[in-house]
């Protein structure tokens, strides 16, 4: 019995294949099949291969040989498009894991530029203080939405939308509706931060890195996993929930912020009509997060899927430009992505939950 077993384990024909073809478990094909099956369960390969189309598409295929689409004017313009969504999307992907949202994020966005503006030229503080100073006060406002929430228990979206109203009334009360000048003293700075043509994106690609390390590779990103996951389990288990939950607040509204400045600087403008720019830009930033596979109800999330959600919805907005269509119809093909997205998002979940629990 033992010699026979022994053939069996040494013939493919009886380990699960023909004579001659290797194994699915072994072999260049099994080593092949299994890498196709881990890249086809990352969620950021289906948004990626959208971004290729779609770039194909308005690239190659609708405009040949008249495409202004890979210009250089062009690129700089949609780095410019995509970069505020991708950061503000970066603090928004924390918060959907921790199964809450921000929609004070647009007015924080326009707000705190104001702020630098008080600062530095009502207070006379020195340009980079100043600008720090207002990045501070947006930590306090997102210290606001977690007190009201996490401590109050109201639900984000009823606090976050009852501050942004807040937030929006100020900057027309404190602007008195009117434009505000950069103050001289910051100008240096706005270079570096969204003056030259790659500032934006070149922040936005550094900060999606660093935010991806955070989530995937440090215990504050795993704590925020396990926290949207199971608040409760995650309490049980040692895990400081509101800690997570008022930093996850505080570092949305930063990020907005820090947009707010950088678009306050590309523009050479403080504008106190910008919350409306400002509140586009977070639903583009939800939208993002949500195409790039990050889930609503909280658990799971990933920055570059939000990072490739902001390509496709910056590529759509510049590309029927470029091609000529009239925006009006945009928010047709927007919504259609967002349930499109939502859609595979919940089958891609079952399918893997159905995964696990034949393999367990």
């Amino acid at each position: 019995m033992a010699e026979v077993s022994d053939t069996a384990q040494r013939s493919p024909a009886v380990a699960g294949g023909p004579p001659g073809e290797p194994t699915a478990g072994n072999g260049a094909w099994g080593r092949l099949r299994k890498a196709g099956m881990y890249v086809v369960r990352q969620r950021e390969v289906t948004v990626f291969l959208v971004v290729v189309l779609l770039i194909v598409y308005f690239g190659l295929i609708n405009n040949i040989g008249r495409s202004t689409f890979f210009t250089k004017i062009d690129l700089v313009n949609l780095g410019q498009i995509a970069a505020p969504i991708i950061i503000i999307a970066l603090g928004e992907v924390l918060l959907l894991i921790c199964g809450e949202i921000d929609l004070s994020a647009g007015f924080t966005y326009a707000f705190v530029p104001f702020l630098m503006h008080f600062f530095v030229d009502d207070y006379g503080f020195p340009g980079i203080v100043g600008i720090l100073a207002a990045l501070l006060c947006a930590l306090a406002i997102g210290w606001v939405n977690g007190f009201l929430t996490v401590t109050m228990g109201l639900p984000s979206f009823v606090t976050t939308l009852g501050t942004g109203f807040i937030l929006a009334g100020l900057i027309l009360t404190l602007g008195h509706g009117t434009q505000a000048p950069i103050p001289p003293k910051t100008i240096g700075i706005g270079h570096w931060l969204g003056t030259f043509g790659w500032a934006e994106i070149t922040w936005a690609v550094v900060l999606t890195v660093i935010f991806h390390i955070v989530l995937r590779r440090t215990k504050w990103g795993l704590h925020t996993i396990s926290v949207g996951g199971n608040r409760l389990g995650a309490a049980e288990a040692g895990v400081n929930v509101s800690r997570i939950r008022y930093g996850n607040f505080m570092l949305c509204a930063l990020l907005a912020g820090f947009v707010g400045i950088q678009i306050a600087f590309q523009t050479s403008i403080i504008d106190t009509f910008s919350g409306g720019a400002g509140y586009q830009a977070m639903f583009y930033a939800v939208s993002a997060a949500v195409i790039g596979g990050t889930a609503m109800l909280g658990g799971s999330g990933t920055m570059i899927g939000a990072f490739l959600g902001a390509l496709v919805l910056a590529i759509l907005l510049d590309g029927f430009s470029v091609i000529g269509v009239s925006a009006y119809p945009l928010q047709i093909f927007f919504g259609g992505a967002i349930l499109i997205a939502m859609v595979l998002n919940v089958q891609l979940a079952r399918l893997r939950a159905q995964g696990r629990v034949k393999s367990g």
